[in-house]
C-alpha cells in the first residue's frame, strides 16, 4: 500500500469504530458485461458487507456510528427512513450485537399490509425493533420526519426521564461520523485496484440520504484522488441547487471530522436525476431491464430502488458514451435485494417473465 493511502486510513481509522461488517468487502470483474459494453467494468460488493446479506451498505457507516454511541453509554438506537429502509433495518442488527434497543419510526411510501409484512420490515420485526408507523401523506421521507419532529423529541425525553440513554442517527446515518465509513470505504477500493494495477475512471453508486456519497467525495480529497471521477444516481426527486451543496457541506464536515482542510465543493462528483423515474420506491421499466440483465449475464441481483436504478443510470451513460469506451468503471452495489421481496409496489414488472 502507498504512503498516502496508508495516511488516509490512519486519519479516519483513528475516529474510532466497531467491528461490525466483513471488511474489504468483494471487488472483482465483471467480465462478460464488460466485454458486452466495451468498458473495463468491476464492482465493489457492499452487498456483502453484514452482518447478514440484507439490506445494504449502512453498516460501513454504523462502526463509526455506534462505537460513539458506546463511548456515550447509550442503551437505546433511534433511527428513521421509509418502511423498507435499509438503513433501518441494518441500524437493528447492528443495535442487536451491541446490546442496544432499537427504535424505529419509518413513514409508510407504500404502505404496508399488516397481514403480509415483508422484505426489510419483517427483518425489523424479528429483531425485536420498537416500530412506529407514520403516514406520508404524499410527502418524501425527509419531509415526513420533519413533521413529527417533536413527536420524536417527546419519545426522546421520556425515555431519558426513565433512565435510558439515547443515540439518535438520522436518515441513512448521513453525519460526518457516518460519511467517514465511506471515506474509508473509498480508500478501501483504492488499496484493491492498487492490488490490482487498477487506474479507476470512473466511481458509480447510489446516492440518496447524502451519506455514502459524501463519505467517497471526503475519501478521494483525503487520498489525494485527481483522476477518479464520481457519478452518483439520484434515486429519489431532490432539489437541483440544493442538493449537490448539502453533499459537499457534509463531504467538507466529514473532512473536518478527520481533521483534514475542508475543500470539497459541488464539482468534486457528477450527480445525475436522469433515472429516478416516477420517484423515490417507485420502479420503472428500463431500470428494471438492467437489473434483468446483470442477473443474467452475472448472475448478480441489484434491487429497484438503490442499486438497480443506479447501475441502469451507469449503463445508459455507457451506452451514451457519457462515460467513454475503454474506461476502467467501479460500479458500487450498495446492496438492498432484499426489496425483490417487497410490495408489488415496490418490484414493479420484475416478476414478469419477460425475455
Amino acid at each position: 500500500m502507498n504512503e498516502k493511502l496508508s495516511h488516509a486510513r490512519a486519519k479516519v481509522e483513528a475516529l474510532g469504530k466497531l467491528q461490525l461488517g466483513f471488511y474489504p468487502t468483494p471487488f472483482h470483474k465483471l467480465e462478460r458485461l464488460s466485454e458486452m459494453l466495451g468498458v473495463n467494468l468491476w464492482v465493489k460488493r457492499e452487498d456483502f458487507s453484514g452482518t447478514s446479506l440484507f439490506g445494504g451498505n449502512k453498516i460501513r457507516k454504523l462502526q463509526y456510528l455506534l462505537k460513539d454511541a458506546k463511548d456515550q453509554g447509550c442503551d437505546t438506537v433511534f433511527t428513521y427512513g421509509a418502511t423498507q429502509s435499509n438503513h433501518a433495518m441494518e441500524t437493528c442488527t447492528a443495535a442487536r450485537r451491541c446490546g442496544m434497543r432499537p427504535v424505529l419510526y419509518l413513514g409508510a411510501i407504500v404502505e404496508p399490509k399488516p397481514n403480509d409484512v415483508r422484505a426489510n420490515l419483517l427483518c425489523d420485526r424479528i429483531l425485536g425493533a420498537e416500530i412506529h408507523i407514520l403516514p406520508s401523506e404524499g410527502r418524501s421521507t425527509k419531509d415526513t420526519m420533519k413533521a413529527n419532529a417533536a413527536t420524536f423529541a417527546a419519545h426522546r425525553e421520556r425515555l431519558a426521564k426513565e433512565g435510558h440513554k439515547v443515540y439518535d442517527i438520522p436518515v441513512g446515518g448521513s453525519t460526518p461520523r457516518g460519511a467517514a465509513g465511506f471515506a474509508e470505504g473509498f480508500i478501501e477500493i483504492q488499496e484493491q485496484a492498487e492490488a490490482c494495477g487498477l487506474k479507476i475512471d470512473y466511481l458509480c453508486t447510489a446516492t440518496g440520504s447524502t451519506g455514502t456519497l459524501a463519505g467517497l467525495t471526503a475519501g478521494k480529497i483525503l487520498c489525494g484522488n485527481t483522476t477518479t471521477k464520481i457519478h452518483a444516481y439520484e434515486v429519489g426527486k431532490k432539489d437541483p441547487v440544493e442538493y449537490p451543496k448539502s453533499v459537499a457541506k457534509l463531504a467538507n464536515d466529514t473532512l473536518e471530522l478527520i481533521g483534514e482542510a475542508p475543500t470539497a465543493t459541488p464539482e468534486c462528483f457528477h450527480l445525475s436525476s436522469a433515472y429516478v423515474g416516477p420517484g423515490y420506491e417507485k420502479p420503472y421499466k428500463e431500470a428494471n431491464d438492467d437489473i434483468r440483465l446483470l442477473a443474467r449475464v452475472e448472475g448478480i441481483f441489484t434491487d429497484p430502488v438503490y442499486s438497480g436504478k443506479a447501475f441502469h443510470g451507469m449503463l445508459d451513460e455507457i451506452r451514451k458514451g457519457v462515460i467513454p469506451q475503454g474506461s476502467t468503471v467501479v460500479y458500487l452495489h450498495t446492496g438492498g435485494t432484499v426489496a425483490l421481496f417487497s410490495e408489488p409496489e415496490i418490484i414493479g414488472d420484475l416478476n414478469e417473465d419477460i425475455a
